[in-house]
């Protein structure tokens, strides 16, 4: 058995690096694409992860490929069409915050023919972002994989991950964003992006409502403060690890995929009988995977594997 399936977009992160003599942005291209980063993150960090995707039959597509199968992700999933695969344009101002500016593609031509459902059916938990939702046949197909996974026993993680850039107005944005809502078992998401799916940027308030939602585990990123969790009614904060950032491009998805592996660990049902101090435990590991992840530069590069988080519990 599988145990993350992420299901979404992967494409080319064209990250800024610095300037040249003459003051002209330079750039790399790295792979990327919250659903992918967050099945790399898991890997890096032990558990089986799977990926279903669209990319181009170009260099950037095969790059792609390459990288999921040299960090141990079944990509059998990962379809190839006509479109060109997808990019992002990545600016990271001095304090490693990120502007995004995409050139869509590929990811937005996975149908819903094209989703396994027995890869769905035999994984422990599907991960999906929003992302998917904003454009193409991507948004049959991702609700489709959600429904499918909620009708068949498996765990549903969902990253709202807002990109403004991509939707036409807030309004869609929010509108969309809550439809998965009811199919979703646990949320990660930025004290950011809470506004956008409860009205409130309040964190208990917030995450009541989605408690309320039926989401079961609420986890809430805080930056370099941390992260927030409600779960069975209990709230608390696990603070964050201080570190010297290069770049937070890919941190959500480490943390996220830090979390799910965890979680992992602990059987065919990941959820069942849970306790506040497992949980509390398990974000702390991904505090400070995503930490470690925040200290270098680039998203799936930066990533850090089991054996360089469990050898730094002093970051």
């Amino acid at each position: 058995m599988t145990d993350i399936t992420t299901i979404g977009e992967i494409l080319i992160d064209l990250t800024q690096t610095g300037v040249n003599e003459v003051g002209v942005p330079t750039f790399a291209a790295n792979p990327g694409g919250a659903p992918a980063n967050a099945a790399v993150a898991a890997s890096r960090l032990g558990a089986r992860t799977a990926f279903i995707g669209k990319v181009g039959q170009d260099g950037f597509g095969g790059y792609l490929r390459r990288t999921l199968e040299e960090n141990g992700v079944n990509h059998t999933g990962l379809h190839s069409g006509s479109d060109v695969t997808t990019m992002a344009i990545v600016s990271v101002d001095a304090s490693g915050e990120r502007d995004f500016q995409f050139v869509r593609g590929a990811d937005c031509a996975l149908s819903p023919e094209e989703v396994d459902l027995s890869a769905i059916e035999d994984t422990k938990i599907l991960h999906f972002g929003s992302v998917s939702l904003t454009w193409g046949i991507a948004r049959s197909a991702t609700i489709f994989a959600a429904r499918s996974a909620r009708q068949s026993g498996t765990l549903v993680s969902y990253d709202p991950n807002y990109r403004a850039s991509l939707w036409r107005s807030p309004e869609e944005a929010m509108e969309w964003m809550r439809i998965p809502l009811p199919l979703v078992d646990i949320i990660k998401l930025s004290d950011e992006e809470l506004p956008l799916l409860t009205d409130s940027s309040d964190l208990e308030e917030g995450s009541r409502i989605l408690e309320e939602r039926g989401i079961s585990l609420v986890l809430i990123t805080l930056g370099g403060k941390g992260s927030f969790c409600r779960w069975r009614g209990e709230t608390f904060t696990v603070p964050g690890v201080s570190v010297r950032v290069a770049d937070t491009n890919g941190a959500g998805d480490t943390f996220l995929g830090a979390v799910l592996s965890r979680l992992c660990l602990r059987g065919e049902k990941p959820l069942e009988g849970l306790s506040a101090d497992e949980l509390k435990e398990i974000m702390d590991f991904a505090n400070r995977a995503a930490a470690l992840t925040c200290s270098r530069s680039g998203a799936i590069p930066a990533m850090p594997t089991l054996v360089e988080l469990e050898g730094t519990c002093g970051i």
